[in-house]
């Protein structure tokens, strides 16, 4: 149930519209892929031609080194004859069919006569905790029952590669954890191969063993989770996965200078770049009331409260300093009675540590981190 996949020069375009740039990825057997990125990067349509729903103008697609697209030997496997499963956004389930046929529809579809007399339906069901539910019409399930529903159908063939295009992103909160922890439990029983199409990096962050940042057709950044993290390559990689708060600084001598003209005592290697951005996690950045309360090992920022939004054992804070601003996340046992009647435009101070900034030339590479 798994496949080596490998995708060279990968090209997809709707007229003058590039939508997949000469893509190269190779996915692992048994590997979660997530591809990551906003949208119009290409994610999407990259899954879609991995599916067969989707035909290149160029380059290759093969599984276990088996051709399914090639577009100078004109190959284009159906995506019926492609071994794969697939979990829509949208569900898809068959509305005049019950769970049982709705699961069965894939096995069917392939003529897989022993599977279906195997018990393959029950099983797959009972792998989402839906076996009570086989009996049941789609419009009689609430929307997680439904995702569950779609990924067992999914993999009712056991298909080599599982394909899945944003499938948490029409259930609340509370449902989406709880399907994205189901596919994650999946995923380690199993040990099927995906490829996972989203535009939150939580989700990418949880569910995958390599993440691809996808940017204008091309990937910008392809490593496991927490080198994302670590060191993400770029401002645009930094930028979509949470690392929000950015300070642009300009080299005086041997001073620093944000945009607001506070000089700062940084030192690093900016391999002569005299103008930098310096991006910053939330959680990296303490608020205070007066900026006295600093301590003389972090760099301080003098600034102003913009909101402050009550999140329970949190508040989320925005504050502005000359023309940046910055977001971060105060306890409330810390600093809850003060902000509970802090006023918009009151002083206040923000702190963090220099070893906590990483740099960037404007719009370039990663410099330092």
């Amino acid at each position: 149930m798994t496949a080596k996949i490998e995708i060279s020069g990968l090209t997809k375009q709707y007229g003058t519209n590039v939508v997949v740039d000469e893509l190269d990825l190779e996915i692992e057997s048994g590997e979660f892929l997530v591809l990551l990125g906003p949208s119009g990067c290409g994610k999407t349509t990259t899954l879609r031609c991995l599916a067969g729903l989707e035909t290149p103008e160029k380059g290759s697609i093969t599984f276990n080194g088996e051709s399914m697209f090639d577009a100078g030997g004109r190959v284009n496997v159906p995506p019926n004859k492609r071994s794969i499963g697939m979990v829509f956004q949208s569900y898809a389930l068959w509305p005049n069919m019950t769970v049982r046929k709705n699961i069965a529809y894939p096995l069917k579809a392939r003529k897989m006569k022993e599977a279906l007399a195997g018990g393959r339906v029950e099983e797959a069901a009972a792998m989402v905790d839906c076996g009570h539910l086989l009996d049941r019409f789609p419009a009689q399930l609430s929307g997680g029952q439904q995702q569950r529903i779609a990924v067992a159908r999914g993999m009712a063939a056991r298909p080599d590669l599982m394909l899945f295009d944003e499938p948490l992103s029409n259930l609340d909160a509370l449902l989406r954890d709880q399907v994205r922890t189901e596919i994650h439990r999946l995923h380690a029983e199993l040990g099927f191969g995906a490829v996972f199409v989203t535009h939150d990096h939580s989700e990418a962050f949880a569910l995958g063993d390599r993440l691809a940042i996808m940017k204008s057709g091309k990937i910008e950044q392809l490593a496991t989770p927490q080198d994302v993290f670590d060191q993400p390559v770029s401002e645009y990689v930094a930028d979509f996965i949470g690392m929000s708060n950015r300070l642009e600084l300009h080299r005086s001598g041997l001073e620093w200078i944000t945009a607001a003209g506070t000089e700062l005592p940084l030192k690093f290697d900016t391999k002569g770049a005299d103008a930098v951005a310096a991006r910053l996690w939330p959680d990296d950045i303490t608020l205070h009331s007066r900026s006295a309360d600093v301590s003389d090992r972090e760099v301080v920022l003098n600034a102003t409260l913009e909101s402050a939004e009550f999140g329970g054992r949190h508040y989320d804070v925005q504050v502005a300093a000359g023309p940046e601003t910055y977001r971060l996340r105060a306890s409330s046992a810390v600093h809850g009675e003060w902000l509970r009647t802090a006023t918009v435009g009151e002083p206040v101070a923000i702190s963090f540590r220099s070893e906590s900034l990483t740099i960037y030339p404007l719009d370039k590479a990663l410099v330092a981190a």
